[in-house]
């Protein structure tokens, strides 16, 4: 059984800092990438952090020099540090792994975990 589950989220003062966890199990192929995604109240989901198995990391502009992600392969389990957060950054924030096998992608997301900075 596939599960993909985060924790971490929190309320926090502006300024402040969390660390979101996710651990990925029961994946059948290989996880080439994991990362965090975010979805505030009306607007679409967007990409926060991505990292691939090589290390190979891309961040969303609004976060970079904030956000650091990590990953530990062994444990198919992805880090996001957040820094200097602030109310823009409230969210309910989603773990994404991935894997590609023949062609075909496979992504598997977590319930999600909500942030909620305060100003």
């Amino acid at each position: 059984q596939v599960q993909v589950v985060e924790s971490g989220g929190g309320l926090v003062q502006a300024g402040g800092s969390l660390r979101l966890s996710c651990a990925a199990s029961g994946i059948r192929f290989s996880i080439n990438a994991m990362g965090w995604y975010r979805q505030a109240p009306g607007k679409q989901r967007e990409l926060v952090a991505d990292i691939t198995s090589g290390g190979y990391t891309t961040y969303a502009d609004s976060v970079k020099g904030r956000f650091t992600i990590s990953r530990d392969n062994a444990k198919n389990t992805v880090y996001l540090q957040m820094n200097s957060l602030n109310p823009e950054d409230t969210a309910v924030y989603y773990c994404n792994a991935r894997s590609w096998d023949r062609g075909l992608r496979y992504d598997y997301w977590g319930q999600g975990t909500q942030v909620t900075v305060s100003s």
